[in-house]
């Protein structure tokens, strides 16, 4: 029997032993969520593009690693101005990916599977291609105000118009677009073809939620809110838009960065929409049952502001803001910085809503095999899924696939295009992903070594690390996070990061890891003998053997291991 298949029968046969330590624990408290980007996972048609019947057919490999659920991107009818994010119709599938039907396909074997699908809400702004938008632009009853449209300010010298205020777009340049036909200014936060909408408008809000409900009629468990910090902006109650001041940051005046945001993002008004959304989504579980339907929130803002989404002492909402304070992270890492970032949510987090999540890798920020170096990948891998809480990982990740340079076109150019590479399965042509003569971005060289039906035979690979570590979410120790003294984590030395996990009195796993080049010691961690459970390819111990944390333990450089100790 090879080793790899001994691996992973010894992490199945712990979890079999344990038994469940909790029964208050929800199903996205300690899940294992996986970002599928559709263009990128699998094709299956030939034409070169990801597709939901290509996601289809590889839902057992998500089966197979441990995943909770699956998120997708966004798969709307969309002019793709920023690839899906820019909604021209909220319910209904883009031709590139598919039909409904094969979305209600790709639901039910999910289903089957015991597989979640969260959805990629995106209800900050539409396409300017959209229905609601055309309507908007001609005044429309109903929809006149849809979006957020202004005079704009006239230059009393030489008379000339110019935008209500001077912010900049995440995207750089004016957040105030013109419109001919309307003759006034829309805003938009992010691309000229993403306008805003204007979410002092009731039925607009009705809208919303009817196009969540439609999702949910077919089978949707959640959704991931894209965009929290920018749903609302600062108005005067005049109707004037205050300027924002220049930041210092940077002198390219059209830059996002070079104007602070305190009147564009994080307004106290953006969780007043988070609320309402839970509440039609706990009203939608009591009258059809089921499992919570969850709502993520995407936002890259302080841990303070991120409390407020979950709740505010009278009102709940998203149960999970996303952390992303290890994107940050890069090939300069260390323990204690994995210590500062990990405690910057943990001391917030956790004494208020007994909630975390990690966050390694999306389709926005460079690969964590890149950005970290190849000799960490492993390592961030088994911390995301060892410390409490839920992990997130980008498709891809698993295998440690690294960034790509890719070469800009007339039709395609995007600074994130790197990251977003099609899926490596196999050692075929276009890497399993497609049976087309060409891929929408090309395939990494590396994929006829770098793929998954390579790692499942390679006993410390990336993929079968991440496999061991999502099956250690079933024992009893990794289940009793929310216990008193369930867990703890920290900073050893410089280098070397630990993290307990235990239920007390039966069972305990201590991960050790060294992010550092150096060997590194530890004397007396502990007065248990514990078994090594799983090993980096850094380190030169066997599956199986035993350590006394009494005594000595050396750690090689970037090596991580797994121990475990029973009763």
């Amino acid at each position: 029997m090879s080793a790899t298949v001994l691996q992973i029968l010894k992490v199945l046969l712990l979890c079999l032993w344990s038994v469940s330590a909790t029964s208050d624990v929800d199903w996205w408290e300690s899940a294992t969520l996986y970002q599928i980007y559709p263009r990128s996972f699998m094709d299956s048609n030939g034409d070169g593009v990801g597709d939901l019947n290509g996601i289809t057919s590889r839902l057992e490999f998500l089966k197979e690693i441990g995943i909770t659920a699956a998120w997708l991107s966004p798969i709307y009818k969309s002019p793709m101005a920023d690839m899906g994010y820019d909604v021209a119709n909220f319910t209904d599938i883009d031709p590139l990916f598919g039909t409904l039907k094969d979305f209600d396909a790709l639901i039910a074997k999910a289903h089957e599977l015991d597989l979640k699908i969260i959805l990629d809400f995106v209800p900050n702004h539409s396409s300017d291609e959209c229905e609601w938008f055309q309507k908007s632009v001609l005044r429309e009853d109903g929809y006149d105000d849809f979006y957020i449209w202004e005079d704009g300010k006239v230059d009393p010298v030489t008379g000339e118009r110019k935008p209500p205020s001077n912010w900049n777009s995440v995207f750089n340049g004016p957040m105030w677009t013109w419109n001919e036909q309307r003759q006034q200014y829309y805003l938009n936060q992010f691309l000229p073809k993403q306008p805003d909408f204007n979410f002092t408008n009731p039925q607009l809000r009705k809208k919303l939620i009817e196009v969540m409900r439609f999702w949910l009629d077919r089978g949707v468990d959640a959704f991931r809110i894209d965009a929290v910090p920018h749903f609302r902006e600062m108005r005067f109650e005049n109707g004037t838009y205050p300027d924002e001041f220049v930041s210092g940051f940077t002198n390219d005046t059209n830059h996002y960065q070079y104007y602070t945001h305190i009147y564009t993002k994080d307004q106290p008004e953006n969780v007043e929409l988070l609320y309402e959304w839970r509440e039609f989504l706990d009203e939608y579980q009591r009258l059809h049952g089921g499992e919570t339907r969850a709502m993520i929130a995407e936002a890259y803002s302080p841990v303070e502001v991120l409390s407020t989404y979950i709740n505010n002492g009278t009102h709940v909402g998203s149960q999970v803001p996303m952390n992303f304070n290890f994107i940050p992270l890069n090939n300069q890492v260390t323990a204690e910085h994995v210590e500062y970032m990990a405690k910057n949510w943990m001391d917030v987090m956790w004494p208020r809503h007994k909630m975390a999540n990690w966050v390694v890798g999306n389709h926005d920020n460079s690969r964590p095999a890149t950005r970290l170096g190849w000799q960490r990948r492993d390592i961030m891998t088994i911390i995301a899924h060892a410390l409490p809480g839920t992990s997130v990982t980008y498709y891809g990740d698993e295998i440690g696939m690294p960034d790509m340079n890719t070469e800009c076109t007339p039709s395609n150019c995007d600074f994130r295009d790197p990251v977003r590479t099609p899926m490596q399965w196999d050692a075929s042509k276009n890497a399993g992903f497609s049976a087309g003569n060409s891929t929408w971005l090309p395939v990494n060289p590396n994929y006829k070594q770098l793929n998954v039906q390579a790692q499942r035979g390679i006993a410390r690979s990336t993929l079968q690390i991440f496999k061991s570590m999502t099956a250690l979410k079933k024992t009893a120790a990794f289940k009793a996070f929310k216990k008193e003294g369930g867990f703890s984590f920290g900073a050893l030395s410089k280098q070397v990061f630990q993290i307990v996990r235990t239920d007390a009195k039966r069972e305990e796993y201590r991960v050790l890891a060294n992010f550092g080049s150096q060997f590194e010691y530890f004397d007396g961690l502990t007065n248990k003998t514990m078994e090594y459970v799983i090993l980096t390819s850094y380190s030169p111990h066997r599956i199986g053997e035993r350590v006394d944390l009494s005594k000595r333990i050396l750690l090689m450089p970037y090596e991580a291991v797994v121990l475990r100790w029973a009763a």
